[in-house]
């Protein structure tokens, strides 16, 4: 594990297999423009896409499975030894494809809602080869010194099999995909509200 102040890092901890499998499922189902907020992604008007599509421009598909997430459990609990959130649900998984010139801007995971449950602790997996895109870096804000804030690309990830996790409030984006396309798997693990 590699380690921050701001996330935790797992390189290349996810076999090539349960990739192809993820984006093969993935791949299967209807994609659907990725929204922010609690906009409805099927109920989407012009001009929420206009929107959305200033800050975020993907496509996703929504994937369900243990089969998945037996090989992430072990890397979540190592990651949360730091930060010790309580986390008691899953949301659901969510399959993320970034074409060229797609991206999500700078944003957090953890937005207020009235949901009974708050997100704590967010994931992302690299399932793409390396030298199947340029671009499409996950960039973090970080403050390693009190007051100081700055960016910090996690290169890391770009291996395939790769995982991030770190507090869903952490402000984080996703650059544009200069040529090729991104695979990725986002899961946002919850627990009761924040106090």
């Amino acid at each position: 594990m590699i380690t921050n102040q701001t996330y935790k890092f797992f390189e290349s901890v996810i076999p090539e297999h349960i990739c192809d499998d993820i984006i093969k499922v993935g791949l299967s189902l209807k994609p659907k423009v990725a929204v922010t907020g609690n906009l409805d992604q099927d109920n989407l008007s012009n001009d929420d896409l206009i929107n959305v599509q200033k800050i975020r421009k993907s496509n996703v598909s929504w994937l369900h499975g243990e089969w998945i997430y037996r090989w992430i459990r072990p890397y979540v609990k190592e990651a949360n030894k730091t930060w010790n959130y309580e986390i008691n649900n899953i949301d659901k998984f969510q399959f993320t494809v970034y074409e060229q010139n797609q991206f999500y801007d700078w944003h957090p995971d953890y937005f207020p809602s009235d949901k009974s449950l708050d997100r704590k602790v967010s994931l992302s997996l690299s399932l793409s080869k390396p030298e199947e895109y340029e671009g499409g870096d996950i960039e973090f804000i970080v403050e390693d010194v009190p007051e100081k804030r700055h960016s910090v690309i996690c290169n890391e990830l770009k291996a395939r099999g790769s995982l991030v996790i770190f507090p869903s409030y952490v402000i984080h984006k996703v650059n544009p995909v200069t040529s090729g396309t991104r695979y990725s798997l986002v899961i946002w693990h919850e627990g009761p509200k924040w106090k």
